[in-house]
């Protein structure tokens, strides 16, 4: 296989073959089985070194313009998988190492997984006039808050911080704060115990 790709922020075992890199794109979006972000696609590849940033849009844009991937809604980028794309997919994939293709399809999922946490466990951050930060978590089950609360922190770093730790697990951010309420010592003991 010749290598005709830029290597820079690639990691070991990442791609270095723009033909490689296009049978990646599809392979995932055939994994993945639905419309996904254009920007998550490159978000998976530049966060887990699988292809360098230039390349990936290339190799998208190429297939995008050879109609093997369509973009269903233009103004979120969302990606769809053609015919040909899942042609390319099932003929091709195995011209990619196992590896490569496991931690491809382990990342999308985690990220599937993440998009889901924040879509049903919204935070908004706002900036105070006087300074500093308000920052509302919520949890819901898709049809009404099961808890909302509203936190001031001083900057960004620490609103953003708070928002990031919250989706890590908002379950036990929610059993903490209803022992909490509940007064139940035992219930607070536990949940603070589950969240180191």
């Amino acid at each position: 296989m010749d290598y005709d790709a830029f290597t820079e922020g690639i990691e070991p075992g990442g791609l270095r073959s723009r033909s490689e890199i296009g049978i990646l794109i599809c392979y995932m979006l055939d994994y993945i089985g639905k419309p996904f972000p254009q920007a998550d696609l490159i978000e998976i590849f530049q966060e887990y070194g699988l292809a360098n940033y230039f390349e990936t849009v290339n190799a998208l844009s190429e297939l995008i313009r050879n109609e093997n991937v369509a973009v269903t809604d233009e103004s979120q980028g969302t990606l769809v998988l053609t015919q040909n794309g899942h042609l390319i997919s099932a003929q091709l994939h195995e011209n990619l190492s196992l590896t490569t293709r496991q931690k491809a399809t382990a990342a999308a999922a985690k990220l599937i997984k993440r998009r889901k946490v924040e879509r049903e466990n919204p935070v908004t951050i706002m900036r105070e006039k006087d300074g500093g930060y308000q920052i509302t978590l919520r949890i819901t089950d898709g049809l009404r808050d099961l808890m909302s609360l509203t936190l001031f922190v001083p900057d960004i770093k620490e609103a953003n911080s708070v928002k990031e730790r919250f989706h890590q697990n908002p379950e036990q951010f929610y059993a903490v704060m209803l022992a909490a309420a509940l007064g139940e010592k035992d219930m607070l003991k536990k949940a603070l115990e589950d969240l180191s």
